[in-house]
Protein backbone atom coordinates (compact mmCIF):
# COMPACT_ATOMS: atom_id res chain seq x y z
CA UNK A 1 0.00 0.00 0.00
CA UNK A 2 1.34 3.47 -0.98
CA UNK A 3 0.81 6.38 0.88
CA UNK A 4 0.65 9.60 -0.28
CA UNK A 5 -0.70 13.12 0.92
CA UNK A 6 -3.00 15.50 -1.64
CA UNK A 7 -1.89 19.00 -1.28
CA UNK A 8 -3.15 21.97 -3.13
CA UNK A 9 -1.09 24.49 -0.85
CA UNK A 10 -4.64 26.28 0.97
CA UNK A 11 -4.89 29.58 1.19
CA UNK A 12 -6.62 30.76 4.07
CA UNK A 13 -8.27 33.68 5.14
CA UNK A 14 -6.12 36.62 6.82
CA UNK A 15 -2.75 34.81 6.04
CA UNK A 16 -0.03 36.01 3.04
CA UNK A 17 0.72 33.79 -0.04
CA UNK A 18 4.17 33.25 1.54
CA UNK A 19 2.52 32.31 4.85
CA UNK A 20 0.42 29.81 2.78
CA UNK A 21 3.96 28.09 0.91
CA UNK A 22 6.10 28.36 4.18
CA UNK A 23 3.40 26.11 6.31
CA UNK A 24 2.72 23.60 3.30
CA UNK A 25 6.69 23.39 2.75
CA UNK A 26 6.74 22.56 6.19
CA UNK A 27 4.29 19.52 6.24
CA UNK A 28 6.44 18.67 2.70
CA UNK A 29 9.27 18.35 5.07
CA UNK A 30 7.67 16.50 8.03
CA UNK A 31 6.61 14.35 5.39
CA UNK A 32 9.87 13.13 3.86
CA UNK A 33 11.02 13.23 8.26
CA UNK A 34 8.48 10.63 8.58
CA UNK A 35 8.65 8.18 5.56
CA UNK A 36 5.61 9.07 3.64
CA UNK A 37 5.67 7.93 0.36
CA UNK A 38 4.99 10.32 -2.26
CA UNK A 39 4.00 14.01 -1.86
CA UNK A 40 1.03 14.75 -4.37
CA UNK A 41 0.52 18.32 -6.00
CA UNK A 42 -2.65 19.65 -7.43
CA UNK A 43 -2.94 22.27 -10.49
CA UNK A 44 -5.36 25.12 -9.27
CA UNK A 45 -6.00 28.01 -11.11
CA UNK A 46 -7.37 31.35 -10.54
CA UNK A 47 -9.03 30.70 -7.30
CA UNK A 48 -7.13 33.02 -4.91
CA UNK A 49 -8.92 32.47 -1.67
CA UNK A 50 -8.83 28.30 -2.08
CA UNK A 51 -4.80 27.90 -3.17
CA UNK A 52 -1.90 28.83 -4.23
CA UNK A 53 -0.94 25.71 -6.24
CA UNK A 54 -1.03 26.85 -9.97
CA UNK A 55 2.36 25.42 -10.83
CA UNK A 56 2.91 22.18 -9.60
CA UNK A 57 6.09 21.48 -11.94
CA UNK A 58 7.80 24.11 -10.31
CA UNK A 59 6.55 23.07 -6.88
CA UNK A 60 7.61 19.91 -8.03
CA UNK A 61 11.47 21.14 -8.83
CA UNK A 62 11.23 22.69 -5.06
CA UNK A 63 9.96 19.74 -3.38
CA UNK A 64 13.11 18.00 -4.92
CA UNK A 65 15.58 20.23 -3.74
CA UNK A 66 14.64 20.17 -0.11
CA UNK A 67 14.18 16.22 0.18
CA UNK A 68 15.99 13.19 -0.74
CA UNK A 69 13.86 10.23 -0.69
CA UNK A 70 9.78 10.94 -0.96
CA UNK A 71 8.38 10.55 -4.32
CA UNK A 72 6.70 13.71 -5.67
CA UNK A 73 3.53 13.47 -7.98
CA UNK A 74 1.10 15.63 -9.51
CA UNK A 75 -2.27 15.30 -9.34
CA UNK A 76 -3.23 16.22 -11.79
CA UNK A 77 -1.35 18.05 -14.63
CA UNK A 78 -4.11 19.42 -16.52
CA UNK A 79 -3.09 18.20 -20.04
CA UNK A 80 -5.33 19.66 -22.25
CA UNK A 81 -4.37 23.71 -21.22
CA UNK A 82 -0.79 22.48 -22.19
CA UNK A 83 1.23 22.87 -24.60
CA UNK A 84 2.80 19.20 -25.03
CA UNK A 85 6.18 20.06 -26.15
CA UNK A 86 6.48 22.70 -23.15
CA UNK A 87 4.89 20.00 -20.66
CA UNK A 88 7.00 17.14 -21.78
CA UNK A 89 10.83 19.26 -21.18
CA UNK A 90 9.93 21.18 -18.21
CA UNK A 91 8.18 16.98 -16.40
CA UNK A 92 11.29 15.55 -18.08
CA UNK A 93 13.70 18.32 -16.60
CA UNK A 94 12.17 17.90 -12.81
CA UNK A 95 12.38 14.60 -12.94
CA UNK A 96 16.37 15.20 -13.53
CA UNK A 97 15.85 17.45 -10.95
CA UNK A 98 14.22 15.11 -8.53
CA UNK A 99 16.83 12.25 -8.85
CA UNK A 100 13.71 10.35 -10.80
CA UNK A 101 11.21 10.47 -8.15
CA UNK A 102 8.41 12.22 -10.40
CA UNK A 103 5.30 10.30 -11.02
CA UNK A 104 3.36 12.27 -13.75
CA UNK A 105 -0.50 12.03 -12.62
CA UNK A 106 -2.68 14.00 -15.37
CA UNK A 107 -6.06 14.86 -15.93
CA UNK A 108 -8.72 16.86 -17.85
CA UNK A 109 -9.74 18.98 -14.57
CA UNK A 110 -13.82 19.31 -13.71
CA UNK A 111 -13.58 22.99 -13.89
CA UNK A 112 -14.94 24.42 -17.18
CA UNK A 113 -14.32 28.10 -15.71
CA UNK A 114 -10.54 27.34 -16.21
CA UNK A 115 -10.88 26.39 -19.75
CA UNK A 116 -12.70 29.50 -20.35
CA UNK A 117 -9.90 31.91 -18.48
CA UNK A 118 -7.15 30.00 -20.96
CA UNK A 119 -9.53 30.10 -24.13
CA UNK A 120 -9.61 26.57 -24.56
CA UNK A 121 -13.12 24.90 -25.44
CA UNK A 122 -14.32 22.17 -22.40
CA UNK A 123 -16.09 20.08 -25.36
CA UNK A 124 -12.32 19.78 -26.98
CA UNK A 125 -10.65 18.45 -23.23
CA UNK A 126 -11.20 15.09 -23.89
CA UNK A 127 -9.39 14.66 -27.46
CA UNK A 128 -6.79 17.38 -26.84
CA UNK A 129 -6.04 15.27 -23.42
CA UNK A 130 -5.30 12.07 -25.68
CA UNK A 131 -3.24 14.18 -28.06
CA UNK A 132 -1.47 15.53 -25.41
CA UNK A 133 -0.46 12.54 -23.07
CA UNK A 134 0.83 10.67 -26.60
CA UNK A 135 2.76 13.59 -28.11
CA UNK A 136 4.69 13.75 -24.21
CA UNK A 137 4.79 9.80 -24.19
CA UNK A 138 6.75 9.79 -28.03
CA UNK A 139 9.08 12.88 -26.96
CA UNK A 140 10.33 10.98 -24.12
CA UNK A 141 10.26 7.32 -25.57
CA UNK A 142 11.79 8.09 -29.01
CA UNK A 143 15.05 9.90 -30.17
CA UNK A 144 12.98 11.90 -32.17
CA UNK A 145 9.29 11.55 -33.47
CA UNK A 146 6.86 13.46 -35.72
CA UNK A 147 3.10 13.59 -34.87
CA UNK A 148 0.00 14.71 -37.16
CA UNK A 149 -3.23 15.37 -34.67
CA UNK A 150 -6.52 18.04 -34.57
CA UNK A 151 -5.09 20.14 -32.50
CA UNK A 152 -0.97 19.78 -33.00
CA UNK A 153 1.41 18.73 -36.20
CA UNK A 154 4.94 18.34 -35.79
CA UNK A 155 7.94 16.94 -37.61
CA UNK A 156 11.62 15.29 -36.60
CA UNK A 157 11.12 16.71 -33.12
CA UNK A 158 13.62 15.68 -30.35
CA UNK A 159 13.42 16.69 -26.88
CA UNK A 160 16.16 17.30 -24.09
CA UNK A 161 16.37 16.65 -21.71
CA UNK A 162 14.60 12.93 -21.81
CA UNK A 163 13.26 12.27 -18.08
CA UNK A 164 16.26 10.22 -15.95
CA UNK A 165 13.32 7.51 -15.64
CA UNK A 166 13.48 5.17 -18.00
CA UNK A 167 11.77 4.62 -20.59
CA UNK A 168 9.97 7.74 -18.83
CA UNK A 169 8.48 8.65 -15.18
CA UNK A 170 5.15 6.56 -14.11
CA UNK A 171 2.08 7.69 -15.56
CA UNK A 172 -0.94 7.60 -13.73
CA UNK A 173 -4.54 8.86 -14.98
CA UNK A 174 -7.34 10.34 -12.96
CA UNK A 175 -10.61 8.68 -13.67
CA UNK A 176 -13.93 10.52 -13.15
CA UNK A 177 -16.50 9.74 -15.96
CA UNK A 178 -17.59 5.85 -16.72
CA UNK A 179 -16.25 5.48 -20.17
CA UNK A 180 -12.43 6.67 -18.61
CA UNK A 181 -11.98 3.78 -16.59
CA UNK A 182 -11.79 0.99 -19.68
CA UNK A 183 -9.97 3.53 -21.76
CA UNK A 184 -7.45 3.87 -19.12
CA UNK A 185 -7.56 0.20 -18.35
CA UNK A 186 -7.08 -0.62 -22.38
CA UNK A 187 -3.72 1.95 -22.22
CA UNK A 188 -2.53 0.24 -19.56
CA UNK A 189 -1.93 2.78 -17.05
CA UNK A 190 -2.80 3.29 -13.26
CA UNK A 191 -5.45 5.01 -12.48
CA UNK A 192 -6.74 7.65 -9.53
CA UNK A 193 -10.26 7.76 -8.32
CA UNK A 194 -11.30 10.89 -6.60
CA UNK A 195 -13.36 9.91 -3.27
CA UNK A 196 -15.45 12.79 -1.90
CA UNK A 197 -19.26 12.25 -1.98
CA UNK A 198 -21.86 8.79 -2.15
CA UNK A 199 -20.48 5.15 -1.31
CA UNK A 200 -17.19 3.86 -1.85
CA UNK A 201 -18.96 0.33 -2.81
CA UNK A 202 -20.38 2.80 -5.97
CA UNK A 203 -16.26 2.31 -7.11
CA UNK A 204 -16.39 -1.36 -7.50
CA UNK A 205 -18.26 -1.50 -11.04
CA UNK A 206 -16.02 0.93 -12.13
CA UNK A 207 -12.95 -0.46 -11.19
CA UNK A 208 -14.36 -4.03 -12.16
CA UNK A 209 -14.51 -2.36 -15.56
CA UNK A 210 -10.84 -1.19 -15.39
CA UNK A 211 -9.43 -3.81 -14.53
CA UNK A 212 -11.17 -6.36 -17.41
CA UNK A 213 -9.84 -3.73 -19.56
CA UNK A 214 -6.89 -3.56 -18.59
CA UNK A 215 -6.62 -7.46 -18.74
CA UNK A 216 -7.93 -7.80 -22.46
CA UNK A 217 -5.13 -4.99 -23.30
CA UNK A 218 -2.69 -8.05 -22.56
CA UNK A 219 -0.87 -5.73 -19.66
CA UNK A 220 0.74 -7.94 -17.08
CA UNK A 221 -0.79 -7.60 -13.74
CA UNK A 222 -4.41 -6.46 -12.78
CA UNK A 223 -4.06 -2.57 -13.26
CA UNK A 224 -3.14 -0.43 -10.19
CA UNK A 225 -5.88 1.74 -8.60
CA UNK A 226 -4.97 4.95 -6.60
CA UNK A 227 -8.03 6.65 -3.82
CA UNK A 228 -7.41 10.10 -3.56
CA UNK A 229 -9.76 10.15 -0.31
CA UNK A 230 -10.82 13.31 2.57
CA UNK A 231 -8.51 12.45 5.47
CA UNK A 232 -8.43 13.30 9.21
CA UNK A 233 -6.41 11.75 12.10
CA UNK A 234 -6.61 12.21 15.38
CA UNK A 235 -5.74 10.65 18.79
CA UNK A 236 -9.49 10.52 19.88
CA UNK A 237 -12.58 9.67 18.13
CA UNK A 238 -14.14 13.31 19.00
CA UNK A 239 -11.17 15.47 18.26
CA UNK A 240 -11.27 13.53 14.71
CA UNK A 241 -14.26 14.53 13.90
CA UNK A 242 -15.37 17.36 14.93
CA UNK A 243 -11.55 19.30 14.74
CA UNK A 244 -12.54 19.30 10.94
CA UNK A 245 -15.83 20.02 10.52
CA UNK A 246 -15.88 23.14 9.41
CA UNK A 247 -13.53 22.65 6.67
CA UNK A 248 -15.32 19.70 5.00
CA UNK A 249 -18.66 21.29 5.36
CA UNK A 250 -16.96 24.42 3.70
CA UNK A 251 -15.64 21.72 0.92
CA UNK A 252 -19.05 20.48 -0.29
CA UNK A 253 -20.34 23.75 -0.09
CA UNK A 254 -17.75 25.20 -2.06
CA UNK A 255 -18.08 22.26 -4.68
CA UNK A 256 -21.74 22.31 -4.57
CA UNK A 257 -21.11 25.78 -5.75
CA UNK A 258 -18.67 24.87 -8.56
CA UNK A 259 -20.73 22.10 -9.78
CA UNK A 260 -23.85 24.01 -10.42
CA UNK A 261 -21.41 26.78 -12.21
CA UNK A 262 -20.17 23.86 -14.05
CA UNK A 263 -23.75 23.23 -15.28
CA UNK A 264 -24.35 26.80 -16.97
CA UNK A 265 -20.95 26.31 -19.09
CA UNK A 266 -21.08 25.33 -22.55
CA UNK A 267 -18.87 21.80 -22.84
CA UNK A 268 -20.05 20.41 -20.27
CA UNK A 269 -22.16 17.04 -20.28
CA UNK A 270 -24.78 15.95 -18.17
CA UNK A 271 -23.48 11.82 -18.59
CA UNK A 272 -20.83 13.20 -16.99
CA UNK A 273 -22.85 12.92 -13.76
CA UNK A 274 -22.44 17.24 -12.90
CA UNK A 275 -26.07 17.15 -12.38
CA UNK A 276 -26.38 14.48 -9.96
CA UNK A 277 -23.39 15.08 -7.90
CA UNK A 278 -25.05 18.39 -7.01
CA UNK A 279 -28.28 16.63 -5.96
CA UNK A 280 -26.34 14.84 -3.49
CA UNK A 281 -24.29 17.33 -1.95
CA UNK A 282 -26.61 20.16 -1.85
CA UNK A 283 -28.53 19.39 1.58
CA UNK A 284 -25.11 17.20 2.97
CA UNK A 285 -25.05 16.78 6.57
CA UNK A 286 -22.12 16.61 8.26
CA UNK A 287 -23.30 13.03 9.57
CA UNK A 288 -23.77 11.86 5.90
CA UNK A 289 -20.24 13.30 5.16
CA UNK A 290 -18.63 11.01 7.67
CA UNK A 291 -20.69 8.39 6.65
CA UNK A 292 -19.52 8.45 3.17
CA UNK A 293 -16.11 8.33 0.96
CA UNK A 294 -13.97 9.41 3.70
CA UNK A 295 -11.32 8.66 5.83
CA UNK A 296 -11.81 10.09 9.23
CA UNK A 297 -11.12 8.81 13.10
CA UNK A 298 -8.06 7.67 15.23
CA UNK A 299 -5.43 5.75 13.57
CA UNK A 300 -7.23 2.20 14.39
CA UNK A 301 -10.22 3.37 12.47
CA UNK A 302 -9.15 4.85 10.01
CA UNK A 303 -6.71 1.52 9.42
CA UNK A 304 -9.62 -0.43 10.19
CA UNK A 305 -11.46 1.16 7.16
CA UNK A 306 -8.28 1.02 4.90
CA UNK A 307 -8.00 -3.00 5.08
CA UNK A 308 -11.55 -2.84 4.13
CA UNK A 309 -10.92 -0.62 0.84
CA UNK A 310 -8.42 -3.17 0.46
CA UNK A 311 -10.77 -6.03 0.36
CA UNK A 312 -13.71 -4.53 -1.35
CA UNK A 313 -11.56 -2.07 -4.07
CA UNK A 314 -8.25 -3.52 -4.34
CA UNK A 315 -7.13 -0.24 -4.03
CA UNK A 316 -3.22 -0.03 -4.52
CA UNK A 317 -2.36 2.88 -2.62
CA UNK A 318 -4.04 6.62 -1.06
CA UNK A 319 -3.64 9.84 -1.54
CA UNK A 320 -4.69 11.35 1.63
CA UNK A 321 -6.39 15.00 1.62
CA UNK A 322 -5.45 16.05 5.03
CA UNK A 323 -6.57 19.10 4.80
CA UNK A 324 -9.99 18.82 2.55
CA UNK A 325 -11.59 22.46 2.08
CA UNK A 326 -8.40 24.04 3.62
CA UNK A 327 -9.17 25.49 6.61
CA UNK A 328 -7.79 23.00 9.05
CA UNK A 329 -5.15 24.93 11.73
CA UNK A 330 -1.83 23.65 10.29
CA UNK A 331 -0.71 22.09 13.72
CA UNK A 332 -3.60 20.11 13.52
CA UNK A 333 -2.64 18.74 9.46
CA UNK A 334 0.92 18.36 10.88
CA UNK A 335 -0.99 16.25 13.97
CA UNK A 336 -2.80 14.05 11.35
CA UNK A 337 -0.02 13.41 9.08
CA UNK A 338 2.29 12.11 11.81
CA UNK A 339 -0.59 9.82 12.64
CA UNK A 340 -0.51 8.50 9.17
CA UNK A 341 3.04 8.18 8.79
CA UNK A 342 3.91 6.53 12.31
CA UNK A 343 0.31 4.63 13.36
CA UNK A 344 -1.30 3.62 9.78
CA UNK A 345 1.28 3.29 7.27
CA UNK A 346 3.63 0.64 9.23
CA UNK A 347 0.43 -1.12 9.21
CA UNK A 348 0.39 -2.00 5.83
CA UNK A 349 4.20 -1.92 5.18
Amino acid sequence: MEFGMFHQFPALPGRSEKEAFDEAFEQVDAAERWGLDAMWLAELHFDPQRSVLSAPLSIAAAVGARTERIRIGIAVQVLPLCHPLRVAEEAATVDHLTGGRLIFGVGRSGLPRTYEDYGVSYAESRDRFIEVLDIVELAWSQPNFSYEGKYYSFKNITIAPKPLQTPYPPIRIAAASPDTYPAVGERGLPIFINARYGSFAEFIPEIEKYREAYAAAGHEGRGQVYLRVPTYLAETEQRAREEPRESLMHFYREQAQRLRDSLSRAGTRAIEGRAQRLRRIENLSYEEALDGQVLVGTPDQVTDRLRRLQEELGIDGILAELNCGGLIAHRQVITALRLLCQEVRPRFH
